[in-house]
């Protein structure tokens, strides 16, 4: 990479070999024009880049970037965490209807410390922890600069890693609890895929409003272990799936009520596990398809059940006018986290070792925490 770099009033070009627009949010390398002495620069940053969609371990490497300049609106921001999503890898692979421009840097949300910010910024201080809220692509990365708007102040005694993590997977586990339906302490839900992050959220925060959760899993080696864990986090039912091939679910329920809402991010088999559990009038609501199959559904369960099947997708949440709401959201989960009331497995992970947690996160080594990136 061919950096000029200036010395003095001299006005130089500082590009790197992309030679493209970039924010250090957001795309990649932008022609920047240092004017004078007083022009505040980011630091150099190390970032993980793509310049083509592709297998996220193919076509992912780790680059040096020159400084960018700090506008008077904008604020640099020294990462500390960030995580490697399924949606990140989808960006990656270019498959997600929602990406940056490539070449781009990966990553769509994390935790950083504000490191210096523009003349006309208000309300942020060298020092403050925040986070990019409502989130947005450029993560991976160990400085990164964007518009002061961008940045939400979070409390300083938020854990590190539940700040990096907060947003994606917490905030689509409690929308779905509020937004579908409406439930009252006594009642449950039933999920499939409840081992993931937000399967772990949606079992703490239902049991924090009062609500039993149904939960399924895959069967799998360990599947007692995995039950006992889930309900260490509060679930009040954990099955395997080969344990729900009976002619009658319900009947393995005790005292809990039959469910109204139904979580499936797995499709397949697994989703019509979920509506045989759904009481009549019993919405399911889909937001994902890990297994790759189709949701199928019988006609005897529109029929004479009225189920109704949903969807949720967070971006399109965010996108619609939410910046507020999704802030007090997140403080407020980031409070159940400091208080130890919402938790969920991650794996810290130096930024050099960033590949090996990649492949981790691939499921290239079987089922893993959640891999969190640490700068």
């Amino acid at each position: 990479m061919v950096v000029a770099r200036s010395i003095a009033l001299k006005a130089v070009n500082t590009a790197s070999l992309w030679g493209l627009n970039r924010s250090r949010f957001g795309g990649l390398p932008k022609v920047q024009t240092v004017r004078a002495l007083s022009t505040v620069m980011s630091p150099p940053s190390k970032a993980v880049v793509y310049e083509h969609h592709g297998p996220p371990d193919s076509v992912t490497r780790m680059i040096e970037l020159p400084p960018v300049e700090v506008q008077e609106n904008q604020v640099c921001v020294k990462m500390l965490a960030a995580p490697i999503n399924p949606s990140d890898i989808n960006r990656i692979e270019g498959v997600y209807p929602v990406r940056p421009q490539v070449p781009a840097v990966g990553g769509y949300e994390g935790v950083g410390e504000v490191y210096s910010v523009g003349s006309a910024v208000k309300g942020l201080s060298p020092g403050d922890l925040v986070i990019p809220s409502p989130p947005s692509s450029g993560t991976w990365q160990t400085y990164v600069v964007k518009d002061h708007d961008i940045w939400h102040k979070i409390s300083k005694d938020s854990p590190i890693e539940y700040a990096a993590t907060v947003t994606v997977n917490p905030l689509t586990a409690i929308r779905m609890l509020e937004d579908f339906t409406t439930l009252s302490a006594g009642d449950s839900i039933v999920q499939n895929g409840a081992t993931c992050i937000v399967g772990q959220c949606v079992i703490q925060l239902a049991r924090y409003r009062g609500i039993h959760s149904i939960n399924i899993i895959r069967d799998r080696a360990g599947s007692d272990e995995v039950k006992e864990r889930l309900k260490a986090l509060g679930a009040d039912e954990v099955f395997t799936e080969s344990q729900l091939e009976v002619k009658n679910v319900k009947s393995l329920l005790s005292n809990i009520p039959e469910p109204a809402l139904g979580l499936n991010c797995v499709g397949g088999h697994a989703a019509s596990l979920v509506l045989k559990f759904l009481r009549q009038g019993g919405t399911m609501v889909t937001y994902g398809g890990m297994s790759k199959k189709p949701v199928t559904v019988s006609t005897s369960s529109f029929i004479f059940k009225d189920l109704s099947l949903r969807g949720f997708w967070l971006q399109k949440w965010l996108s619609a006018d939410k910046a507020k709401e999704c802030r007090d959201m997140v403080d407020y989960l980031l409070r159940l986290a400091q208080e130890r009331k919402l938790k969920y497995e991650m794996e810290l992970v130096p930024f050099d070792k960033f590949h090996s947690a990649l492949e981790k996160a691939l499921g290239k080594h079987g089922s893993q925490p959640k891999q969190v990136i640490k700068f």
